[in-house]
């Protein structure tokens, strides 16, 4: 399959450029897009909750993917070579035009790979490191780490305690769940959860 790549970051700019670049390489390199995946969103959101995360999901080995330029792919380097080593893990291709990159199986790509790998494992050596220098400062500083003690049985530490007295006037009266939820402008499971711990455990019989 071959899937052609468009992405704008406003709907003031036009995808025909884009399509048109390529359309005239396919028929330059007597090629036939499959299926056109356009989207118009910032290249700063994540490819994950993109379209374009769900053509990564689906591609397969011989895939090719071609898009005007690598940027139209993601606004930053790392975020780039992370969806390239997919591609790569995957064995499918991406071609740009502009930029005249081939990503494929020789062994520019394959040097590429290995960079891609090394990138990616150092950063996660650097986050972890930076994480793990911020936690000792904090508990140096003899801040609490984690989740406050009782947290989960204090109704002091929940948002909805504020609104305790309406929510149990309001099951008394008979009010519907999704009327007190738009009432209090949060969600069911927060209000339910709420419920369960705070005031059905009071009503409940003792064995």
């Amino acid at each position: 399959m071959i899937y052609g790549y468009i992405r704008v970051s406003s709907d003031k700019q036009t995808v025909e450029n884009q399509r048109f670049e390529i359309q005239r390489f396919c028929e330059q390199n007597h090629l036939t897009i499959d299926g056109w995946i356009e989207e118009t969103i910032s290249g700063t959101k994540s490819y994950t909750k993109r379209q374009l995360g769900r053509l990564l999901r689906k591609t397969q080995k011989g895939d090719i993917i071609i898009c005007s330029e690598l940027s139209r792919l993601g606004r930053s380097l790392y975020m780039i070579m992370e969806i390239l080593s997919i591609c790569m893990s995957k064995e499918c291709f991406v071609w740009t035009i502009k930029d005249g990159y081939r990503l494929g199986d020789d062994i520019q790509s394959k040097v590429l790979a290995f960079a891609f790998g090394l990138s990616a494992e150092i950063e996660r050596n650097l986050i972890s490191q930076r994480t793990k220098e911020a936690l000792v400062r904090l508990r140096a500083e003899g801040k609490h780490i984690g989740r406050v003690k009782g947290s989960t049985t204090n109704p002091i530490c929940f948002r909805l305690h504020k609104h305790d007295a309406y929510i149990r006037n309001a099951i008394a009266k008979g009010m519907r769940q999704c009327q007190i939820v738009r009432r209090l402008h949060t969600n069911r499971s927060t209000l339910r959860r709420y419920i369960r711990r705070f005031i059905l455990t009071e009503t409940s019989p003792t064995s």
